[in-house]
């Protein structure tokens, strides 16, 4: 039957890649772990999925990052140069947790070469184990994308005309294309939804995000029910 609220503990795994007994990669990922009185088969599900999303990006880092590092030491050992350390870390953070929904966005950050994040947010229903998709919080038949796409532009604007950011010049040909309605999670403020890096703007400005705010051309927030109505 789900719950309205979940309680979630942090849970740790950390794993280090040596080359000649000296450590050339370190990944630490911390993610959600389940806690509840009565798990059912839905709230289960969710917390198999995090534990696969965890054992993947150490595979991952195991795969792909530590050749790198491991090419990397190779070269800066033989030009007696400083040895690199590459480091990958996995983050999450819960931004919704009430009304049946729970909502977080894990952040995936790898320093060693070229600086990367990539950004995932997740936003499931309590009651079914499932995801939800972001024209839930809409009207029936909104127009998201262009909607997404035109209040991300009016707020590209705002930032550039106040100085506060810099987007690649490309930015309005690249807005649609590089959209994923996806990529959002909600907040009290209202529902973000987010670009990946470099998708529209150089390393410094970090995961582009931006706001539809809630009562904004008709988004609905969830809500827990009154007892009178849950009953």
């Amino acid at each position: 039957m789900g719950v309205e609220r979940l309680e979630t503990v942090e849970e740790l795994l950390e794993r280090e890649w040596t080359v000649d007994g000296i450590p050339v990669l370190s990944a630490r990922v911390s993610l959600p772990k389940l806690k509840a009185p009565e798990m059912d088969r839905h709230l289960r599900r969710m917390d198999r999925y995090y534990r696969q999303f965890a054992r993947s990006y150490l595979r991952y880092c195991g795969r792909f990052l530590f050749p790198q590092a491991q090419a990397e030491f190779r070269q800066a050992a033989a030009a007696g140069a400083p040895l690199p350390h590459f480091t990958a870390a996995m983050d999450y953070r819960v931004t919704w947790n009430e009304g049946g929904v729970w909502s977080l966005y894990v952040d995936a950050r790898e320093r060693g070469g070229l600086p990367l994040t990539i950004r995932r947010g997740d936003t499931w229903d309590l009651h079914t184990g499932t995801p939800i998709p972001l024209s839930a919080f809409l009207p029936a038949r909104a127009p998201v994308r262009r909607l997404l796409t035109d209040l991300a532009a009016q707020e590209i604007r705002r930032q550039q005309s106040a100085g506060v950011a810099a987007y690649r010049e490309d930015w309005q040909r690249r807005l649609r294309r590089e959209l994923c309605t996806g990529n959002y999670y909600l907040t009290a403020e209202g529902i973000c939804f987010f670009y990946q890096m470099y998708a529209l703007a150089p390393a410094a400005e970090g995961t582009p995000v931006f706001c539809l705010p809630w009562g904004a051309h008709g988004t609905a927030a969830p809500r827990t029910p009154e007892p009178e109505e849950a009953g």
